[in-house]
């Protein structure tokens, strides 16, 4: 890095596909991107575990005619 200005600017990685369909290139990730979230395994069984909510207004009773 030679010009000093590089410092102050980010860059977004490489992506694959077009459109709807563009994601970040796993091989392009690292550490510095922010990938690393060991304890994403966990969370994702907590929430699974979590029982759905409920739409509001559900609990109410039906109108009679």
């Amino acid at each position: 890095m030679t010009d000093p200005l590089d410092k102050a600017t980010s860059k977004a990685p490489a992506t694959l596909g077009e459109g709807c369909l563009s994601r970040y290139d796993p091989d392009d990730l690292s550490a510095e991107d922010g990938t690393e979230f060991p304890g994403a395994a966990e969370l994702w069984e907590q929430l699974q575990e979590e029982p759905a909510p409920t739409a509001v207004g559900a609990n109410l009773p039906e109108k009679k005619p």
